[in-house]
């Protein structure tokens, strides 16, 4: 029986330690890129550095240099740059739930 428990506490050191932070942090990435605006300074997964210039459904339109426009996929926004980006995820804090509530363990 000893066995199954150690088993079980294991487990649960993984979920808390390596899945539960993985999980806030996409959920944090998710809401950024529902938030974004057009002007706002974003990179893409692929290391594009841009602004918003026009969002439509799935896709954004991000000007990476004077006169170049370029359409990627919403879902290929990796993070926003801009300091109202950058100061929602820092009041959400990494241990706090999206109500800015302490998670429960």
């Amino acid at each position: 029986m000893p066995a199954y428990l150690f088993i079980l506490v294991m487990l649960a050191v993984v979920w808390v330690f390596l899945i539960r932070p993985r999980q806030r942090q996409m959920r944090q990435q998710q809401r950024q890129v529902a938030a974004l605006q057009v002007g706002d300074e974003i990179v893409t997964a692929g290391g594009l550095y841009g602004t918003v210039k026009a969002i439509e459904d799935d896709e954004v339109h991000v000007e990476i240099a004077r006169d170049i426009v370029v359409r990627v996929a919403r879902r290929a926004v990796a993070a926003v740059l801009t300091e109202k980006g950058a100061t929602e995820l820092e009041a959400a804090g990494p241990d706090r739930e999206e109500d800015g509530t302490l998670p429960s363990a």
